[in-house]
């Protein structure tokens, strides 16, 4: 069973905690839009654990984010996160240059 997941909401950024994965997200995919408001940094540093479900709902916030005409970046990129994301070939969609996103 997972862990909740928290978060807290200081715009223009957002942070996650816990874990992030198909039993936690539902959650916050039903305050997302609340949540997103004004937000265009998602700090993921506090996320111990993220699955293919959890990576699924970090694109499609940057894909919302793009369609209103801003932008989000997701800040503090963990080492698992990241290769999650090389995993799925989704580097041009969720940058992991800067592993250090403050």
């Amino acid at each position: 069973m997972s862990d909740a997941l928290r978060w807290e909401s200081q715009p223009p950024r957002l942070t996650l905690q816990g874990e992030l994965d198909r039993e936690t997200l539902v959650a916050f995919w039903d305050v997302r839009k609340k949540l997103m408001s004004g937000v265009t940094t998602l700090d993921v540093s506090g996320l111990e654990r993220v699955d293919s479900s959890g990576l699924a709902l970090l694109v499609h916030l940057r894909e919302e984010a793009s369609q209103q005409g801003g932008s989000l970046t997701i800040a503090g990129i963990t080492d698992r996160l990241h290769t999650l994301i090389a995993l799925y070939n989704l580097q041009d969609i969720i940058p992991t240059d800067s592993l250090a996103n403050k």
